[in-house]
This record gives structure tokens, C-alpha cells and sequence, in this order.
């Protein structure tokens, strides 16, 4: 049985989520709330929202936070999830970069890993000579429980079932015994990714070279219009001149003020 969950109670929480992560929560997300939180509070042994909020709020270290914003928001992702993308940076992204042989990328909203491990698959088989290039991904999310097990690489073999064999043969090592329908990444993937909790909303990111290419797809439809401004903003700085952002599909650049150019749908360019 759900805990009830006050108007009162629940604008705080709105409040806290909206300042802490972006997220903006309507109304109409007020029993969203109650019903994902209620069993959070009886394994606490919490009787109440506001208790369940004081402790929040008293946590320094924002384990509890975190484990909350994992509760209520909806951590989706596939293995190659919207492939136009993939299929721009195999064709129009590594051709330009055959000279310097180096790409950075920053997968901002990383979940669980699917991302930044389909751009690596994309990079490892459409270069000719992978060895010889330097391609570093920068993989990150605000949860420390999807950032675990993203960094681990290990999947149920269901979660490929719509990747081509081939694909899955020469990325994935298939497990055994007990882990039979289980794959893990290969080293040669992993070796590109270094995983990083960020918080979006920080005003500095810890990246200290310019970015070829930023993915930030299906999060900004959980941000209200000036947050997504003052994000999309921040990563133009981020990127280098020509560098591209990459949105989701049921995402828009179309009333935020940018700078950007629009390159193809939810592709943008900085200018060069």
C-alpha cells in the first residue's frame, strides 16, 4: 500500500528536484511520486513524506538523493537506439577526422551504458585502423547505481537481441555456466569509455579539451525551457568549432535561444 503524499510534501520534493537535477515535475506527477517512493520509506521505516524529506535534505553526501532521482525517473536505453546517429558518425563525423586521428566524445546521460558502448562498437568498426587512432568517450550520469552498472558491461543477452550477430560476436563475450545469458563488453570497448558521475546542472564540467561531438538525448524532455537553454548553452561551450550536439528524437532545439546550426533533425554543429 502506497503512503499518502501531501500538495505541501510533494512541492517540496518538486522543489528539491527541480533545484538538485533539472527535473521538472507538473502536477500531474503527484502520484507518480507517492506511488514510486512508498516502499523507499518502508525500508527506512519512515511513517512520512516529510521525514523521507528531512533525511534527504540532512544527507550531505546525496547517496539517498541519487537513490531517489532513480526511483522516479525512467532510466531507458538501447543498444543502438536511434541509428541515424550512429550512421552519421560513421559516415560524416570520422571521415573529417582521418588526419589528426583523434576524437573525443562526451556521452552526458549515459544510463546504463548502451550509449557510449554503441559509440564505441560505431568508432571500433568504422575505422579501418582503430589501433592507430586516440578515441576517448567521456560517459556520465547523475545516478551512481546506472553509472555502476554501465561500468561493469555486463548485460542479459535479450538486451542485443536487435543487434546484428556479427556485431555482438566481436564485441561481447558471452558468458558461461551460470552467466550463460549473460555478454560483457570486450576490453578493446571499455578501454575507450572512462565513467563519471556529473550532475548536468553543475555550471563547470571537468573537461578540460574541447569536444567533438556531446550526446544528450532524451533528458532535456525532463527539463523546462530555461533549463534547457542554459544546458544546451553550456555544452556549445564545451564543443570545439564544427564539434556537433546530438539530441533525441522527441527533442527540439526550436524555442531555446542557441547558436547552433541544424545540420540534420536533432543534429546540431557549432559554428566553425
Amino acid at each position: 500500500m502506497d503512503f499518502e503524499i501531501s500538495t505541501e510534501e510533494f512541492q517540496q520534493f518538486r522543489t528539491l528536484i527541480y533545484e538538485e537535477s533539472g527535473i521538472s515535475l507538473n502536477d500531474q506527477k503527484q502520484g507518480l511520486v507517492a506511488s514510486r517512493l512508498s516502499k523507499r520509506l518502508r525500508e527506512l521505516g519512515l511513517s512520512t513524506f516529510s521525514d523521507y524529506y528531512e533525511q534527504l535534505t540532512r544527507d550531505p553526501s546525496q547517496e539517498e538523493f541519487t537513490r531517489m532521482l532513480d526511483l522516479i525517473s525512467t532510466n531507458k536505453t538501447d543498444f543502438f537506439r536511434e541509428p541515424k546517429h550512429f550512421d552519421f558518425l560513421r559516415e560524416e563525423i570520422l571521415p573529417q577526422l582521418r588526419e589528426e586521428k583523434r576524437i573525443r566524445i562526451w556521452s552526458s546521460a549515459c544510463s546504463t551504458g548502451e550509449e557510449p558502448y554503441t559509440i564505441a562498437m560505431t568508432l571500433y568498426d568504422g575505422l579501418s585502423d582503430p589501433a592507430q587512432w586516440d578515441c576517448k568517450i567521456l560517459a556520465s550520469d547523475l545516478s551512481t547505481r546506472v553509472l555502476a552498472k554501465a561500468a561493469a558491461g555486463v548485460y542479459d543477452a535479450e538486451r542485443v537481441q536487435g543487434v546484428p550477430l556479427e556485431t555482438v560476436r566481436r564485441h561481447f563475450l558471452r558468458g558461461r555456466g551460470a552467466s550463460e545469458h549473460q555478454l560483457k563488453v570486450k576490453p578493446h570497448l571499455s578501454a575507450m569509455i572512462q565513467f563519471r558521475r556529473l550532475n548536468l546542472m553543475d555550471e563547470q564540467f571537468p573537461i578540460k579539451s574541447p569536444l567533438d561531438l556531446i550526446f544528450c538525448r532524451n533528458v532535456m524532455i525532463y527539463f523546462d525551457r530555461p533549463t534547457q537553454e542554459r544546458l544546451v548553452n553550456k555544452f556549445y561551450r564545451y564543443l570545439k568549432p564544427g564539434g556537433c550536439l546530438f539530441i533525441g528524437h522527441s527533442e527540439s532545439l526550436q524555442w531555446v535561444e542557441h547558436s547552433f546550426t541544424s545540420l540534420a533533425p536533432t543534429i546540431y554543429q557549432k559554428k566553425a
